[in-house]
């Protein structure tokens, strides 16, 4: 059992996992090259641990002490007890849902070991946006894609916004990162998957009509926010998607689009 340890000091050492959260190029740095995630809210925290992650600490403020009592008492972790103007002196920014846990990332598989078992992943080419990212792996959760494959230079799906906006999901849907790009995308070819590249060029074809092809396995392909997908993606792709648009709007945000395709294609 974990008993909570009362901190009063920002700059104690033992908090060191929770500060500067608003620096974005620090955090991005920081957290992958010392292997941790910032899990944020009672939800995200039961699901990171529900998901097997292994926690490195908590910190909560007051009122979460009793509200994640179970979580507490079961804990092989230390939790810190702040008040919340130390986790605001800490992280940077008022921490509304007054909880929030480190917890240890997981080595990232071999994309060939996510497709042996799927049938329909997508993948997301450069996504710099982490609110993007999050909204795209709870669409995949939600809309039944095995496995998320991201290019090397997508953004970090386990920081804490894309954690946050994914509400838990990119804890749960099995992810990874090629190791090149567009290279990797042989390896889908290897495991039997239709590529499909969604995108607004003038040889696509709707995305219902894709949907009713009914392929074995297939890969949807998004690209990176404003430019879409590279020319190199769009060269190896099986086929180019299209979503038909209405009122001379020429596409959606990558995000909403996923939802589109992810649902037409169930």
């Amino acid at each position: 059992m974990a008993e909570p340890i009362t901190v009063e000091d920002p700059g104690d050492p033992r908090l060191s996992d929770y500060t500067d959260l608003t620096d974005v190029a620090l955090r991005r740095r920081r957290e992958p090259a010392e292997g941790l995630f910032i899990a944020e809210g009672e939800k995200v925290i039961r699901r990171a641990l529900a998901a097997g992650y292994e926690i490195r600490s908590m910190l909560l403020s007051p009122k979460w002490l009793d509200v994640m009592g179970d979580v507490v008492a079961e804990l092989p972790a230390p939790v810190y007890a702040v008040t919340p103007r130390v986790a605001e002196q800490v992280t940077g920014y008022h921490v509304h849902r007054g909880a929030l846990a480190s917890m240890a990332r997981r080595p990232e598989p071999e994309p060939g070991s996510l497709l042996a078992g799927a049938r329909r992943v997508a993948v997301f080419e450069d996504l710099v946006d982490h609110a993007n990212v999050g909204a795209a792996f709870r669409n995949a959760a939600a809309l039944g894609v095995d496995a998320v494959l991201l290019t090397p230079r997508c953004a970090d799906p386990l920081y804490r916004r894309a954690v946050k906006v994914s509400m838990g999901a990119v804890l749960q849907v099995p992810w990874t990162r090629f190791g090149s790009w567009p290279d990797g995308l042989d390896v889908l070819g290897e495991h039997g998957f239709l590529t499909a590249a969604l995108c607004l060029a003038d040889d696509s074809v709707g995305l219902d009509e894709l949907a009713a092809r009914r392929p074995e396995r297939l890969a949807l392909l998004f690209g990176t926010e404003g430019e879409g997908l590279t020319a190199g993606a769009l060269a190896r792709a099986d086929v180019r998607v299209r979503i038909p648009m209405a009122a001379g709007v020429d596409s959606l945000n990558v995000a909403a689009a996923s939802a589109v395709a992810f649902y037409a294609t169930r």
